[in-house]
């Protein structure tokens, strides 16, 4: 029996690694959105499949099927350039400007001042390759790179991680080295999240490791982390071995020691300093030493732009509040931010409507958070953010898939999928309102989850009391 479970998992894993290799290879996002969108619900159902599998087996062997898993499923965003993003393309330029001892937040790539640094395979000057829709017009020329009339949005970290990609890779490599360490993130962030489920026993027994495999397994890795090598999957790989850091320690809370805590707030603002989003663990992460935790995140943050700031002649936040702008976060008129609330409130009371919602969950999670599990609180405040303002990027819910690995609820990865079809199915049906129909069934999802769990808890609760010795009171 448990062999025929192992079998069929891994079945299921390559049935699954077999699909999103298809899916990656269909470069359908610009020409066949639809045909893409299939390709992307059939690797889904394939995760879930596989994950729901990996119950039945053994846990001595879902270690090793987990991480094997993670690097055969990894490995498919290896076998074509991006597909449905050109960030990675600004990264690579980035480093380039850096390795020429320039600042990147002194120049958007459509300056003159940088125009010997114009590679042809970010600057092509070919007609035919200019003809493609994503290639933006420069000096009788086009690029791959977005938004080029703009300065640098990426933190400095991020910065840091671009150059040194830049650095250690042949001339002729391009985009590659960007991939594979995507790739390296993703499975180390795997084995990170192995050895605390092991340790810690986070997903319901001593030792059971399955909560990782809703991380590398989720087809968000090999398509966003990987081929589109978003810098994102790094903040993650950083901000869950800071949750680690300050949660493995032994015995009481008092005996948790300054230095774990100095270490996890330190990586925790690292992985802020590649991408904003970690700050949203922050609230999560103050039950147990919060003097040291925000002192240790504060100053990482602040030594990392220390240098770019003595470097650099403009902003070091770049275009960061352009794209905020651009995103439509505070337009109660945009399309396609806060799609649920607009349901049932008129457009302009969104944005506040929103931020008392956050507000409140902060505050719950601040006062009830338990200290020993602060992904759970993260989670939670995360997933209600995107379920309120129902962003339309995909990569961004990188990190939530990883809590979700770390917590167990595994609802929440609906939201995630969400996030995947706003990005590709709506290209394919413009005139329907797909963010609204997804992020209102990820919300459905949440809701029925939560609800399954309460229901439940009194059973475990009565079941636990009578298998506790007479005599015995646990609280």
């Amino acid at each position: 029996m448990t062999h025929g479970s192992t079998v069929r998992t891994a079945a299921l894993l390559a049935a699954l690694s077999a699909v999103l290799a298809l899916t990656v290879l269909h470069d359908g996002y610009n020409t066949d959105p639809g045909g893409l969108s299939w390709w992307y619900a059939a690797s889904w159902l394939l995760f879930g499949a596989a994950a729901w599998s990996l119950r039945k087996v053994p846990v001595r062997r879902q270690a090793a099927l987990i991480v094997a898993g993670g690097i055969a499923i990894a490995s498919t965003g290896l076998l074509a350039p991006p597909r449905t993003s050109t960030d990675s393309y600004r990264y690579a330029w980035d480093g380039r400007v850096q390795a020429a001892g320039i600042s990147p937040y002194d120049h958007a790539p459509r300056d003159r001042e940088l125009a010997g640094l114009r590679d042809p395979w970010l600057f092509p000057t070919d007609p035919a390759q200019c003809a493609l829709p994503d290639h933006a017009r420069v000096d009788g020329g086009c690029t791959r790179l977005n938004r080029p009339s703009v300065h640098t949005i990426y933190p400095p970290v991020a910065e840091a991680y671009f150059l040194v990609v830049n650095e250690i890779s042949p001339g002729s490599a391009r985009i590659k080295p960007l991939q594979i360490g995507g790739a390296l993130c993703a499975v180390g962030t795997t084995l990170v999240l192995v050895r605390l489920l092991r340790r810690r026993g986070l997903d319901g027994a001593p030792g059971r490791v399955s909560g990782a495999a809703y991380w590398a397994w989720c087809p968000a890795l090999p398509v966003e982390a990987v081929n589109n090598a978003h810098v994102d999957v790094l903040a993650v790989l950083l901000t869950v071995a800071g949750l680690g850091a300050l949660t493995t320690g032994h015995g009481p809370e008092s005996a948790i020691s300054r230095v774990r805590a100095a270490l996890g707030g330190a990586l925790i603002g690292a992985g802020v300093a590649v991408k904003m989003l970690p700050a949203v663990v922050l609230p999560a992460v103050l039950r147990r030493r919060p003097v040291t935790v925000l002192l240790s995140t504060a100053a990482l943050i602040a030594l990392s732009y220390l240098p770019y700031v003595l470097a650099s002649h403009s902003s070091v936040f770049g275009y960061l509040g352009g794209y905020t702008e651009e995103e439509g976060y505070d337009d109660p008129d945009a399309r396609g931010r806060f799609a649920l609330l607009r349901l049932a409130l008129p457009a302009s009371w969104s944005l506040p409507v929103a931020l008392v919602v956050l507000c409140a969950v902060t505050a719950y999670v601040l006062r009830r958070g338990r200290p020993e599990r602060p992904w759970s609180g993260a989670l939670l405040l995360l997933g209600s953010a995107f379920l309120l303002l129902t962003p339309g990027y995909s990569w961004y819910a990188l990190l939530l898939v990883a809590l979700v690995a770390l917590d167990g609820r595994w609802e929440w990865l609906t939201v995630a999928a969400a996030g995947a079809a706003c990005y590709v199915t709506a290209r394919a049906a413009p005139g329907f309102p797909v963010a609204t129909t997804a992020y209102a069934v990820a919300t459905g999802a949440v809701l029925a989850g939560s609800l399954l769990r309460l229901r439940r808890r009194p059973e475990c609760d009565a079941g636990q009391a009578e298998a506790l010795p007479q005599g015995r009171v646990t609280v």
